[in-house]
């Protein structure tokens, strides 16, 4: 006895509602099948890697922590303006803005910049949303094996700007290279 039935799409689909036999009942080529797929993997080459004494190669696109970039004096180059928070699928990226004072001149670019600069790691979907909507160009996901480590606390996973902001060293460093280039 065959129902016809409409699916999803719209287009017919014919069901049949045939009498099982007994070894369909029960489920004994079902079963061999289940247990065949299960040999089958007994002798395919495993998978699992030795972490930490093995690392496992990274894609070629691959997108690794954040960082919030400085320009060639050292200055940081984040303006506050909100596009990386705004183009944020996953809501993670907080920021306060904040005005420059005199003597944090040589500190910030720009005449405002990010007070506050935060991203829950947890959220993060490693999208690089942020990264093409930033005018400034302050903030990239690094290409460096430099990953989110592991922890225990959920507020570990929220990085200020003390674990974001690019480290002076690295700056003059880049900086120099340029020159040399």
């Amino acid at each position: 006895m065959s129902v016809e039935q409409l699916s999803l799409s719209g287009r017919k689909k014919v069901v049949s509602n045939k009498e099982m036999t007994f070894i369909e009942k029960m489920y004994l080529w079902a079963i061999i099948k289940g247990l065949l797929t299960t040999i089958k993997h007994l002798f395919r080459r495993k998978v699992t890697i030795k972490y930490p004494e093995e690392v496992r190669a990274f894609s070629p696109v691959y997108r690794g922590q954040h960082m919030l970039m400085r320009d060639d004096e050292g200055k940081e180059r984040c303006t506050a303006c909100g596009l990386c928070a705004l183009s944020c699928p996953a809501e993670a990226i907080t920021m306060k803005a904040a005005e420059r004072k005199p003597e944090e001149k040589h500190l910030y670019r720009e005449e405002k910049y990010a007070e506050i600069y935060e991203i829950n790691m947890l959220r993060c979907i490693f999208c690089g949303l942020c990264e093409e909507a930033c005018p400034k160009e302050a903030i990239y996901l690094t290409k460096s094996k430099k990953i989110v480590k592991a922890d225990y606390d959920r507020e570990d996973f929220i990085y200020g700007k003390d674990k974001l902001v690019m480290p002076l060293e690295m700056a003059i460093q880049n900086t120099v290279t340029n020159t040399i280039n």
